[in-house]
């Protein structure tokens, strides 16, 4: 939240608007903190998001994060990265030919009931979650968007399209402005309509301060909690 609330006008003004080759990497995003609104960066995508021209990467585990940072430094322009701080788990090492690749959205896993679409550690959420609801025979797919701005609107529209399938939109930010906004408005664009269509984020409030595991479940992106959402939704 340092790096975005108090040098947005910095970022907008000398930086964006003058299209500088400047990366900006910041930790602790969205609910990783436990120190209460003051330190909750629940907003930073939205407000990164309306800045004109800016790149925007919300990577899942430590091989996206490998993978990304020589990418974002080749790339031209003002990049805005979130980051995840100390021991970054490894998940994505288990998906068989996954690369990063920036501007572009992969597909992790298949389901035939639930599409749910996601970025930064509730991917990582997303495949825990599609792991216990197979055993009940609930096949959840699992579309990793780690570019937030550009959006890949091409494989998100290719992955809803024609089928059939509720669609859960998984993020650490708020549901106001972040990815679930986004991946809505590139449906409505491209005229595509789901199944159904479901929102797994933070509310639209000040968050408390506490334990992390207690604050994951209490609003909702805990492993257990995001897969009995999308039971409910499914019911």
């Amino acid at each position: 939240m340092f790096g975005t609330r108090r040098a947005y006008d910095f970022i907008h003004q000398v930086i964006a608007e003058e299209n500088l080759d400047v990366k900006i990497c910041c930790a602790l995003p969205g609910l990783t903190t436990g120190y209460g609104p003051s330190h909750q960066a629940t907003d930073d995508l939205a407000m990164m998001r309306a800045i004109p021209g800016l790149t925007i990467v919300d990577p899942c585990d430590a091989l996206d994060i490998t993978q990304a940072v020589p990418q974002i430094a080749a790339h031209k322009g003002p990049v805005y990265m979130r980051l995840l701080r100390g021991q970054v788990p490894l998940v994505l090492d288990e998906i068989e030919g996954y690369s990063f690749e920036l501007g572009k959205a992969k597909l992790l896993r298949e389901g035939a009931d639930v599409l749910v679409i996601s970025s930064g550690i509730l991917t990582m959420r997303a495949l825990e979650a599609a792991a216990d609801l197979a055993t009940d025979n609930i096949g959840v797919a699992v579309l990793h968007c780690p570019t937030i701005k550009p959006l890949d609107e091409a494989a998100i529209v290719d992955a809803v399209r024609y089928k059939h399938r509720l669609v859960v939109v998984a993020e650490n930010h708020s549901v106001i402005g972040g990815l679930g906004e986004a991946v809505a408005s590139a449906l409505l664009r491209h005229r595509v309509q789901p199944a159904g269509f479901q929102l797994a984020g933070l509310p639209d409030a000040y968050l408390d301060a506490g334990a992390l595991p207690t604050l994951h479940d209490r609003y909702g992106i805990s492993r257990e909690v995001l897969g009995q959402r999308i039971k409910g939704w499914l019911a």
